[in-house]
């Protein structure tokens, strides 16, 4: 009787969520909804999003007749994901708030309060992701004892647990999920991951949960929601006034509040000028965004960067990379964005440098490089130094530039370049 196998699934008001614990439920087991609130704030009309949300989720909760629990994690939000990100903004990086959100709230906060106090023997969320256990395997994984200590025993036999691309590959999430740690992915089900989000729409129209249908998908940065961005910024970090200077001839073609307002292919608001111009670099000691007159601009490809310490979704980096120091594989740093080609070296520091096989437009600092290979996601890591850009390169700098962040990011000859960055 699979009666008492209790998953606590997330539940955000969405349709998603909904749809992954009604699907819990048909499959037999207990299930508990928990809804979590981790910002505070009023929308542009004063009304406080969260609560709708939470109201949403209850009441799917009611429909579904599943016990409602709410947990606010305002205060850890605040410290581990908010804080980072102005952090990072400050540092003139791009920084991706979801992937550090599901790192240390929902696969952390939340899977430790559903393990913990609610007594779950997995836990569930509304994610677009498969993992490489079936149900069963995961209710198992409570009994089975992880080892103890800082390092592993090298030969000791392990039962991996893979993240997998889900079945609707325009939905899959397993890029916003490329930084969760192996012990909770391995008590973690994802109801939804052989599914298309238009047949859960479907199931959701055919269950009563027309009030969650009807919402609009969320999208962009909760916290942000509709507001304008850079007025929300400029709430919490001061101005630092510089200048727009082309990238072709140096002149200067206006003004702007901040250098860290921009992230690497966005168009300028430049006043007075008719034609558009896209940010192409940041010179953060002057302040100053370099831009370039068009949209498929050479200064706004690159194929060589280089991460911070990766997180390998398995803990270890990949075998065939450990012994050849090099593989190929595929990466994306923004959601839904083709995968690209590359070849990964691996460095003795954990830090690897990713080869393009052609270059890519807008690469930036501080986003998440996300690998791939045969529908597996490996892991990720955020991506802390840049190559020359093909107009530098074109330029013939014997050379070449590279945007570094800090001093503290490893060095090194990077692969397949004479240069020493």
């Amino acid at each position: 009787m699979q009666g008492a196998r209790h998953v606590v699934c997330a539940v955000s008001g969405g349709v998603d969520s909904a749809v992954a614990a009604l699907l819990l439920r048909r499959r037999g087991y207990q299930v508990t909804g928990v809804f979590m609130k981790n910002w505070d704030s009023l929308d542009e009309h004063g009304v406080c999003t969260a609560d709708k949300d939470c109201e949403d989720a209850y009441r799917v909760c009611q429909i579904l007749d599943i016990p409602f629990h709410q947990v606010s994690y305002v205060k850890e939000y605040w410290n581990d994901v908010f804080s980072d990100f102005l952090n990072e903004y400050e540092k003139g990086r791009t920084p991706n708030p979801d992937i550090v959100c599901n790192k240390h709230i929902k696969f952390s906060c939340f899977f430790n309060y559903a393990v913990d106090n609610l007594g779950a023997d997995a836990v569930a969320t509304g994610h677009y992701a498969r993992t490489s256990l079936e149900d069963e395997e995961v209710f198992q994984q409570k009994h089975i004892k992880r080892p103890e200590g800082l390092f592993r025993n090298r030969f000791e036999i392990r039962n991996v647990v893979k993240l997998l691309q889900a079945a609707d590959s325009f939905k899959d999430q397993t890029f916003f999920l490329s930084q969760v740690s192996q012990d909770a992915l391995r008590r973690t089900l994802f109801p939804l991951g052989g599914l298309t989000k238009d047949f859960v729409k479907k199931i959701a129209a055919e269950n009563r949960l027309h009030h969650v249908l009807q919402k609009k998908e969320s999208v962009g940065i909760c916290f942000v929601g509709k507001r304008n961005f850079e007025n929300f910024i400029l709430q919490y970090l001061q101005p630092r006034p510089g200048k727009f200077i082309s990238i072709e001839d140096n002149k200067v073609l206006g003004t702007h509040k901040g250098w860290f307002l921009y992230t690497l292919g966005q168009r300028a608001k430049i006043g007075g000028l008719r034609e558009p111009w896209y940010v192409v670099e940041k010179d953060g000691a002057r302040g100053d965004v370099l831009v370039a007159p068009r949209t498929d601009h050479p200064a706004l490809y690159r194929d060589l960067l280089r991460t911070g310490r990766v997180h390998w979704v398995a803990e270890e980096p990949p075998a065939a990379l450990v012994r050849d120091k090099m593989m190929e594989c595929h990466f994306r740093f923004r959601h839904q964005m083709a995968l690209v080609p590359c070849v990964l070296t691996l460095n003795q520091d954990g830090t690897v440098w990713v080869t393009a096989v052609k270059a890519v437009r807008a690469l930036a600092l501080g986003q998440f490089a996300v690998f791939y290979k045969g529908g597996e996601c490996l892991g990720s890591g955020k991506i802390l130094r840049l190559g020359p850009s093909a107009y530098t390169l074109q330029k013939g700098g014997s050379t070449p530039s590279m945007a570094v962040e800090g001093s503290g990011s490893g060095q090194g000859d990077s692969p397949g370049r004479g240069t020493t960055l």
